[in-house]
């Protein structure tokens, strides 16, 4: 019994092309053993593909040579750092002690500020003095719920609306507040204006005092923005008669 040798090669990488040649003897089943040699390079070609995978492409790797963009603090640009710099270059996040109480003393801070502003409505005479106070009102609301969002995410307590607030630097008396309320026309535009400028001035001693001993980045902004908006303020009033 003769026997059949089966040879294939590979040309360049599978599946581009496959040759298989066989070595039969001549006669009759020439026909049965070239379609069964077609079956076996097919087989070939199939299962050939599957045992050797392609390479994977290279993953790209980060080095720790990539410099860092560090966001500035409000009204300062981004700066790029050395990987060495932005290790200590970033503010910790973790609030501390001056973060939460800047925090709660502000909410009950912003509060009268907004009993004050709110009185103006109906009270005062200035076009100017009504503009400011529907101004302290858009500004001041939303970051009484913002720092009541921080606060509860940090798993303080937020201060409840009677809570006292002796020691705050700018806060106006009961006394004082009762005088505006009994105010009207061109006296409360005057007495608005004197107890709404002491109540900013306390504001800004308080965001100092928290951007040099407070540690919470989030905390830092919104000093800085309560800096920057009520010094405005205090220039504008300054301009009011």
């Amino acid at each position: 019994m003769s026997r059949n040798l089966l040879t294939c090669r590979i040309y360049g990488r599978l599946p581009d092309r496959l040759q298989c040649n066989v070595a039969t003897p001549r006669g009759q089943g020439g026909r049965v053993r070239s379609a069964l040699i077609v079956g076996a390079c097919a087989f070939l070609l199939v299962t050939g593909c599957t045992d050797t995978p392609a390479a994977a492409p290279p993953v790209p790797t980060v080095t720790d040579t990539a410099p860092v963009l560090a966001p500035g603090k409000p009204g300062e640009e981004a700066r790029t750092l050395a990987p060495s710099e932005a290790a200590t270059a970033v503010p910790p996040q973790r609030a501390n002690a001056a973060d939460v109480r800047f925090m709660q003393n502000m909410i009950v801070h912003h509060r009268q500020a907004l009993d004050m502003s709110l009185l103006a409505g109906s009270r005062a005479e200035s076009d100017a003095v009504k503009r400011l106070a529907a101004r302290i009102n858009d500004v001041q609301g939303p970051e009484i719920a913002m720092m009541t969002d921080w606060l509860r995410a940090q798993g303080q307590q937020v201060p409840d609306h009677h809570a006292a607030h002796q020691g705050m630097p700018g806060m106006a008396t009961p006394e004082q507040m009762e005088a505006l309320k009994a105010a009207k026309g061109a006296a409360f535009d005057r007495l608005f204006v004197q107890l709404m400028t002491a109540h900013h001035q306390g504001a800004l001693t308080m965001s100092a005092e928290v951007l040099t001993k407070g540690s919470h980045q989030r905390v830092q902004e919104i000093a800085e923005d309560i800096s920057v908006s009520q010094s405005a303020e205090i220039r504008r009033m300054s301009a009011i008669h």
